[in-house]
């Protein structure tokens, strides 16, 4: 019997429909210069290779290995808006992961999509949580008692779990998920979420008053709540987790955060693996017999392209127009491009030494693919997306970035979302002449716009992938500033337990300003309207007409003081991404210009 209980442990989570390989820039200095790279990495053929890899060490070394997925497989590009989570189903059961936890997102359109999707898996979704109790019994498609779903156990206060043979013992995996579930989903009304940390900490009790020690959170809370979760709850051998897109690991030296990877908190490590099927995260764990993790020694690897571009990393503004490129493949070296650039000329020689620093990075491993899911992936479902992918909207001049809170480089936040809002604004003010403003949340917009040819797929696959109908209201002024504070201190943890930086607002007819440091109820010091080429600030007891995704205006993720509105009305004709896809495709070339800031925020500190 081993004195030291070995696992070795493979995850993902909020892979979002990202069955291919997704684009990644890096920034690093190498002798002095800074540098760009980009690529991309990652997909599920790529994920596939390295998991089977990992399995493989495990089994020749006798060590118990397991493959874990954090939750929010679904949406994020055209291959679920194409298959609607068949295709998230079949290319998982090829991955065959042990268990994953029910994702926000799984439940964005209620409870029909998860019962089609454990209709088609081959592997366990914990939702231990979930409390399906209430749920009608004349109900068509129930959830309840389904064989591949672990939910609540309401008669003994727990969740269910699954039990894995480990060793001369048992290992426990427990799926918890965001009790918030109704702020920022769409369960069915009969289905309720139980507060995370009391269900697991009665959960843990059972599991160690039936001699389980080792007991594997798998967790959908985000990183801030995991870290709540291993404060307040003892006896969790280790937290695997996901839904803030967290990137764990040291990559500050290639321009990425810092974050450490299996951060430790009340003896519990935490483990996130960032989003869109970028990174896997793997790790080598040794419990005792107790439970307690005493080693853990992994990462979040990037799996990246032979194809490497690099670049003159601006150093600034001024300079992002005068950059060159080179390109380089592992076997042969591609001539730079004569472009007439004020840096330095990028010689075959530097080119081969950034790429080899970057591929000599501890979290980097190259593109070894699965064939199998590649070609699967080509055959059955890529297809249907080259058409869409043809459609070309617009010519984007330039770099837009989102980012859903402000900071240092970003000061006004998001570029592209109050884009977005624009074209919701443009849409609805062609039934609506008495329109006043646009306000959308930043998690609705999911990706940075890249210079280039803007296509249908693009905007319908991966900036906009919600298939939402816009809604207008009419609202007093008053809840307007209850709405914006509510969502950014949603947003921010800023006083209150929030759903994630998703809620952060954007706008367009109006502006505000926002300073965290203000007492609550008084942060937004100021919203002013646009009329008559000036901006004036808005009257709390006037009447407004707005328009939102039917999302942020049902009053989710912090939002619910738009449900004061004296009316709502739905544009049954006209979605989101449809009004970005006319607006781009009539307006695309004044994308160009920067918007006028309407976001101006002091952080708290």
């Amino acid at each position: 019997m081993p004195k030291n209980y070995t696992l070795s442990l493979a995850h993902i989570n909020d892979t979002h429909s990202n069955f291919e390989p997704s684009k990644i820039q890096f920034n690093l200095t190498v002798d002095g210069q800074k540098y760009q790279a980009e690529t991309k990495t990652g997909g599920y053929a790529r994920l596939s290779y390295q998991i089977e890899a990992a399995r493989k060490r495990a089994q020749n070394t006798d060590q118990a290995f397991m493959f874990l997925h954090g939750g929010d497989s679904f949406q994020g590009t055209l291959y679920f808006r194409e298959f609607q989570g068949a295709a998230n189903a079949h290319l998982l059961n090829m991955l065959k992961p042990d268990a994953m936890v029910l994702g926000n997102h799984e439940i964005d359109a209620g409870n029909s999509p998860v019962l089609a999707f454990l209709n088609r898996i081959e592997f366990p979704l914990l939702a231990g949580n979930m409390d399906l109790t209430e749920e009608l019994l004349d109900k068509e498609g129930r959830l309840k008692n389904h064989p591949m779903l672990l939910d609540y156990d309401n008669k003994q206060q727990c969740a269910k779990f699954l039990l894995k043979p480990f060793y001369d013992k048992q290992i426990a995996i427990v799926g918890i998920t965001l009790d918030q579930m109704p702020l920022i989903a769409r369960p069915d009304p009969d289905t309720h979420f139980i507060n995370a940390i009391e269900t697991t900490k009665n959960t843990v009790d059972i599991l160690k008053n039936q001699g389980v020690d080792h007991i594997i959170i798998l967790s959908h809370l985000g990183l801030d709540q995991d870290r709540e979760l291993a404060e307040k709850v003892d006896g969790i051998s280790i937290i695997v987790g996901g839904h803030s897109h967290t990137l764990q690991g040291s990559f500050s030296d290639l321009g990425l955060s810092h974050t450490d990877y299996a951060e430790t908190i009340n003896n519990t490590p935490i483990i996130h693996a960032s989003k869109y099927a970028e990174v896997l995260g793997l790790a080598e764990i040794e419990f005792d017999e107790q439970g307690s993790c005493t080693a853990i020694n992994g990462n979040n690897y990037f799996m990246l392209d032979e194809q490497i571009e690099v670049s003159h990393l601006p150093s600034s503004k001024e300079d992002a127009t005068s950059k060159t490129r080179e390109s380089i493949n592992a076997s042969s070296i591609i001539t730079a491009e004569p472009i007439i650039t004020a840096e330095p000329i990028i010689t075959a020689e530097k080119v081969s030494k950034v790429i080899t620093t970057l591929k000599a990075h501890p979290g980097v491993l190259g593109c070894e693919a699965c064939a199998e899911v590649h070609e699967t992936i080509m055959r059955d479902y890529r297809p249907a997306l080259n058409a869409l992918e043809e459609q070309v909207l617009a010519h984007i001049p330039r770099d837009l970035i989102h980012t859903r809170l402000p900071s240092k480089h970003f000061p006004h936040g998001s570029e592209i979302a109050p884009w977005v809002c624009r074209s919701m604004f443009k849409a609805t003010k062609l039934s609506e002449p008495k329109l006043d403003f646009a306000l959308h949340n930043a998690g609705g917009v999911r990706q940075s716009l890249n210079k280039g040819n803007l296509s249908v797929a693009d905007v319908l696959g991966r900036i906009l992938p919600f298939e939402l109908p816009l809604v207008k209201y009419q609202i007093q002024g008053k809840y307007l500033y209850q709405v914006l504070e509510s969502a950014i201190n949603s947003a921010t943890n800023n006083g209150v337990t929030g759903t994630g930086a998703g809620s952060f607002p954007y706008t367009y007819g109006i502006r505000y300003f926002y300073d965290g440091n203000l007492a609550m109820n008084h942060r937004i010091t100021l919203i002013e309207e646009f009329q008559q080429g000036e901006w004036r600030k808005i009257d709390t007891e006037k009447l407004y007409i707005g328009v939102s995704s039917a999302y942020t205006a049902a009053g989710k993720e912090g939002y619910d003081a738009l449900l004061k509105a004296h009316w709502q009305q739905d544009l049954n004709t006209m979605t989101l991404p449809e009004a970005f896809v006319d607006f781009v495709s009539q307006h695309g070339n004044l994308i160009e210009n920067p918007l006028q800031p309407n976001v101006y925020y002091v952080s708290h500190r």
